[in-house]
Formats: C-alpha cells, sequence, structure tokens
C-alpha cells in the first residue's frame, strides 16, 4: 500500500512540468490572437472547446449543441432563415439522441448536448442566436459518423461548396481535391476522426484539435497556407 501511495505521488510531481508548459502553450495561443470576435459555428463541442482555451465570448448559438453533417450543412446554405426565425420555432421534439434533448428548428434537427433540460438548451440559443458576425464567421465540421447519419463524401463535397470562406472540415485522410479538407492524423483506421478534443498520448498535453492552427485561421491566415505549413 505504501509502495502504491509513493508512486501515485511520484507521477503527481512528474506530471507538474507537463501541466505547466500546457497553461503555457494555451497562453501563447492566446498571446498570438488578434481576431478577437470571431462567430464559430461548429456541428459538435469543438467550437466550444476552442472558444473556451482561448478565453473568448461565444459570439454564436452553436455552443453545447451538435447537429448531423446533413442538418448542419442545411443550417449553413441559409443561415439567416434559422437564426432569424421566431423564437417558438425552436421546438422540443420529445426525442432523445445520446442522452441529449433533441430540438427542432423549421426543417432540421439540433441535438442540444450538455443541456440539462430542453428549456436550457431553448434559452441558450435564442439569447445566442443574435450574436453571430457574419463578417467574421468561421466553420468547422469533422467526417464523423452520427449513427445512421454517415457523413458521406457526398456531404464533404456539399460543405465544400458552400460560399463560405472561412471553412474547415477535419477528416481522418488526405482530400486534395477537396480544398476544405483538413487531415487530422491518428485515426486513419478508423475511417473518421475521433473526439478531437481528447488529449494525445505523450508527456505534453496537445489535443488532437490543436494539430489545426486555429490561431492563424482565426488571424486571416488561409487554410491552404495553414495546409503548407503543417507539411
Amino acid at each position: 500500500m505504501w509502495k502504491e501511495d509513493r508512486m501515485k505521488d511520484i507521477k503527481k510531481y512528474l506530471q507538474i512540468p507537463s501541466r505547466m508548459e500546457s497553461r503555457l502553450y494555451r497562453a501563447g495561443k492566446k498571446r498570438r490572437l488578434r481576431n478577437r470576435t470571431p462567430s464559430i459555428l461548429s456541428h459538435n463541442c469543438n467550437g466550444g472547446i476552442i472558444l473556451h482555451d482561448l478565453g473568448l465570448v461565444f459570439n454564436t448559438p452553436m455552443i453545447n449543441t451538435g447537429a448531423t453533417p446533413q442538418n448542419f450543412i442545411k443550417f449553413l446554405s441559409d443561415i439567416s432563415k434559422y437564426v432569424e426565425a421566431e423564437d417558438s420555432a425552436f421546438m422540443d421534439t420529445g426525442r432523445i439522441y445520446d442522452g441529449c434533448f433533441v430540438a427542432s428548428l423549421l426543417d432540421i434537427e439540433i441535438i442540444l448536448a450538455h443541456s440539462d433540460s430542453f428549456e436550457e438548451g431553448y434559452i441558450n440559443w435564442n439569447r445566442r442566436k443574435n450574436r453571430i458576425n457574419f463578417n467574421n464567421l468561421f466553420i468547422f465540421m469533422t467526417d464523423q459518423t452520427h449513427d445512421a447519419h454517415a457523413c458521406t463524401y457526398e456531404d464533404l463535397l456539399a460543405f465544400d461548396r458552400l460560399p463560405h470562406k472561412n471553412k474547415v472540415i477535419f477528416t481522418y485522410k488526405e482530400y486534395p481535391e477537396i480544398q476544405s479538407a483538413y487531415y487530422i492524423r491518428g485515426f486513419e483506421e478508423k475511417g473518421e476522426v475521433g473526439i478531437l478534443s481528447d488529449y494525445k498520448r505523450g508527456y505534453f498535453k496537445r489535443r488532437f484539435l490543436d494539430d489545426f492552427d486555429y490561431v492563424s485561421f482565426f488571424n486571416g491566415v488561409p487554410l491552404e497556407e495553414i495546409k503548407k505549413k503543417r507539411r
């Protein structure tokens, strides 16, 4: 028992430099960031993780929410229609998806991840929807599958055709023909990216999401330049 406790103490001490380096790493990102007011639209928690790590205001309703690839692409095809809809258009479907409440908004569905009730999700969506700055908009998506709602190759192409300048879709492999695709290493055998907010194995704490230089992206560096720099 004494040896086990001792080993736990040693592991804690060994982790101190890693935790300190991680804080410095995050602080460095904040210092590099010039664009302090981006509006992020993301079909999963990646947008919220980025905003939290950078200490930014949630200028988006897509926080603690999710959507299938198809619903997200439909939303992105006419954002104004959905965010300008009456508050009452955001309705409870009465269904639960993966432990989360599901709302309907006109002809799409929004998954209320991390909301303790539909009412909480309703309030958060409607109070944040008017914060979107269409002149400072950044869009994130992944090729993850949502049960039967797989992100197909056609969905990748549809996302790539959307008329939004600052968009990126994280994929498990290279797609040279898709300009907005960004390959995240480590998921080649899964056939889709995993949870990008998870930390990778290694002494230094890095999320899979950190493989993408989103600070430069927010600062106006074109996606193609970020890809070249990573290579």
